[in-house]
């Protein structure tokens, strides 16, 4: 009996084992499968390393931590992409070129023109994993792109600094975007110093010919800003302060007889514009003004400035053109 009762004991202990044994494989595979669950659910410690939650204009929502196919909607937000170290693989596009610093590393990237409504076709099948647009742009559209992929609606900021803060504080690249605009500040102070040395307090007209009509623009313009506050060039007098900028007749350029002109043709390509701007530099009226005269016109290029004082990209090259422009006046 006392060997039959070693037996039973002997039988309890091992069924108790290997029931502690099903059990333990039974919670690791449990265990194994809340893990695959947060997996799909991004919850988990792997999928934090991949994803992040974000604020949004639109809620919380969960992006990739290491976006590799980003589209920027809008005609300037790609630029901001590239400066902060991100090839888009799909843009929005005035110009049917790219400026030229963006021809090269832009060479693969699919143009999807600037019509306000995307294509969404095109996007699909470009396959992104994150979607970046300003909310005027995009927010009509948002539920279609965020089918698409995660898509992020930023605010309307008046200065585009805080546009690059925004989609820096998206990729995880706060500083670098202050380092790009502490660059460009300093880039700005360097050049202001050396036109000043070049022009000094010599008045400085900025001016457009479009194909319906010629404009001229003042300080308190992106574009009039980048070329009188930034840089320092100073202004025509005669420019009304309470304006931005002025469409004027041909017959009213000589009024305000600046003594040096920063000229640009909207697009190269639109015979309407060139017919406009010869007619223009073959008036007498055009001919008599102080600049003209003095050789002292510095033509820029359409696509290459259109994102001027919108872009620390466009901005950077821009500095380098009109610093080169007057340089190159005074030798």
């Amino acid at each position: 009996m006392k060997q039959q009762g070693r037996l039973i004991a002997g039988f309890v202990i091992v069924l108790l084992v290997m029931i502690s044994t099903a059990c333990g494989a039974n919670n690791a595979e449990q265990n194994k499968a809340r893990t695959t669950a947060d997996n799909s659910g991004q919850t988990s410690t792997e999928a934090t390393d991949k994803h992040r939650v974000i604020k949004t204009l639109k809620g919380d929502i969960s992006i990739p931590t290491d976006p590799k196919r980003v589209i920027g909607l809008s005609v300037v937000y790609p630029e901001f992409l590239y400066a902060l170290g991100v090839t888009p693989i799909a843009v929005q596009n005035y110009h049917q070129d790219f400026p030229t610093y963006l021809k090269e590393p832009f060479k693969d990237t699919v143009k999807m023109g600037i019509a306000q409504t995307p294509n969404f076709e095109a996007i699909l099948a470009a396959e992104p994993d994150l979607i970046i647009a300003p909310t005027w742009w995009s927010d009509k559209d948002y539920n279609q792109l965020s089918k698409i992929a995660p898509t992020v609606l930023l605010p309307q900021r008046d200065n585009w600094r805080d546009e690059l803060r925004d989609i820096g504080d998206v990729l995880g690249k706060v500083d670098m975007a202050e380092t790009i605009i502490i660059d460009l500040q300093t880039k700005e102070s360097e050049a202001e110093e050396k036109l000043d040395s070049l022009v000094g307090d010599e008045t400085v007209m900025y001016m457009m010919i479009m194909a319906k009509e010629i404009v001229i623009y003042g300080e308190n313009i992106d574009r009039g800003s980048f070329i009188h506050k930034k840089l320092g060039l100073t202004p025509i007098k005669e420019f009304p302060q309470s304006e931005l900028s002025l469409s004027i007749s041909l017959e009213k350029i000589p009024e305000y007889n600046p003594d040096h002109i920063i000229l640009q043709l909207d697009d190269e390509s639109s015979e309407e514009v060139k017919s406009r701007y010869d007619e223009m530099i073959n008036s007498s009226l055009w001919k008599n003004m102080t600049a003209v005269k003095k050789n002292q016109i510095y033509m820029m290029g359409g696509k290459e400035w259109f994102s001027l004082g919108m872009s620390p990209l466009a901005d950077i090259h821009a500095i380098d053109d009109v610093v080169h422009a007057f340089e190159n006046k005074q030798k």
